[in-house]
This record gives structure tokens, sequence and C-alpha cells, in this order.
């Protein structure tokens, strides 16, 4: 009967820390920010689309190349036919910016951030709540916010039909804060219930 109740009570202490652990890991996992616009009749929901850089001279950078696989796996489940960039078939082009910015716990950070599409504009800040965690020396550790920017263009006219913006933090170091678990959770979120609610901010856990 003593070996049945060690038994058991070995068991429960098992189960106990399994559930402390997973709970420990939903907790890591920070929400994303999510803020589109868009004018209701024209937004896309399929059509072979291309990924192109903000910016051209990112074309070749490991950051754009994270962020865009990260949108063309969104684009896919949503609905859409990615396409090489290169390809005259493609009816639309999601554009994608990604930017990365390391916070001291010192310093306080504000980026008002606008965007407008087929003549609804919207204005907002960054609206995240940092939180700081404390390691065990007691020294507050830096945060590493990450922002994912995309717009959906007419290839023929280049009139952008859709646009969106999601935000995440988290602590330096932590894996929230590893570029490609990043863009992934960002594109993720971004692209959930496409095309969303216009001028609406959400957050996504």
């Amino acid at each position: 009967m003593a070996k049945r109740s060690n038994g058991s009570k070995l068991g429960r202490a098992i189960v106990a820390v399994v559930a402390l652990s997973l709970s420990g890991c939903m907790a890591a996992i920070p929400s994303v920010d999510v803020t589109r616009f868009f004018n209701g009749p024209t937004v896309p929901k399929a059509g072979a689309i291309a990924i192109a850089p903000a910016d051209p001279r990112d074309a070749g950078s490991l950051e754009f190349r994270t962020a865009a696989n990260a949108v063309s796996a969104a684009l896919t489940r949503t609905g859409f036919a990615v396409v090489d960039e290169k390809a005259t078939n493609a009816a639309f082009q999601a554009v994608v910016e990604v930017r990365r910015e390391t916070v001291e716990p010192s310093r306080e950070r504000r980026s008002p951030v606008s965007v407008g599409v087929g003549g609804s504009t919207g204005s907002y800040g960054s609206g995240v709540g940092v939180g700081l965690g404390i390691d065990l020396s007691g020294k507050p550790k830096p945060v590493v916010t990450t922002q994912l920017r995309v717009q959906i263009r007419k290839a023929g006219d280049n009139q952008a039909v859709w646009e969106g913006r999601a935000e995440t933090s988290a602590k330096q170091g932590s894996p929230a804060a590893q570029p490609g678990i990043a863009a992934g959770k960002l594109a993720d979120a971004l692209f959930r219930q496409y095309p969303g609610e216009s001028g609406k901010t959400v957050t996504v856990q």
C-alpha cells in the first residue's frame, strides 16, 4: 500500500509540474496589436499576388526574406496564390515592410503612424503596453519591438486596396523576440479573419 501511495503522489507531482510549465509558456507568448484599413468593396479575397519590399534596397536582406516568407504563408492560408515577384500573371502585389527596435528600460517609446487606403484615412500611435521583465540580477531587460506592415496593391495601377500593421514586443533574448518567430506570429495575426474590421485596433493572442 505504501508503494502505491508514493507512486500516486509522484504522478500528481509530475502532472502539476507539467501544467505549471505549460502555463508559463503560454504566459510568455506576447500578444499582437493589429490595425487594418481598407475600402470594403475593393478588398480582394483571392488571386495571384507577388510579394515585394517597401524599399527595393531591402530585397536581398535576411530580415525582409524572413518577413516575406511569413507573409507568403499567411496569404496562402487566406486564399491568395503567391507568385514570384517578376511573374507577369500577378493581379496584386503585397508590399512588405518590417521594423525592429530594441528599447532600453529607461526610454519611453513613441512612434505615431498614419495609413490610408481608398479614401479612408486613419492615424494611430504604437499603443503597445511594454512589459519590462526583471531577471535574477535585478536589472531590467531591454524590449525588442517588431512591427510588420503590409499593403496590398493592384498590379495594374498600383492602387492600394488594403493595408495593415501588426506589432508585438518581447524581452530581448526570449524566443518570442527571434526574427523568425516574431515574423510568423505577426503575419498570422495580421491576416487572421482577413480582411478584418477597417480602422479598428484589435489585440490578438
